[in-house]
């Protein structure tokens, strides 16, 4: 019984040093970096959601090209 409850200790302890560490690294890349989205509705059609489908498309939206000023012609912007 003292060992099921060390073995529980010692794995409580290794997912709350994990958590710690990677919520803040996750927090951070999904704002700065990169992020994923979902597009739906007739505003973004043809070049999203084609045919008039209700169905929605999953995109990624590029946070570090718009930190840097390197949007181009031809790219999708997204405004929330």
């Amino acid at each position: 019984m003292v060992q099921s409850q060390g073995w529980v200790r010692r794995y409580f302890k290794a997912f709350c040093k994990g958590f710690f560490v990677a919520v803040p690294v996750a927090v951070t890349f999904l704002d700065r970096v990169a992020c994923v989205a979902r597009v739906e509705g007739a505003s973004m059609q043809p070049s999203l959601n084609p045919g008039g489908s209700q169905s929605s498309d999953v995109v990624l939206l590029n946070h570090w090209k718009v930190r840097n000023f390197e949007v181009q012609r031809g790219d999708i912007v997204s405004l929330v």
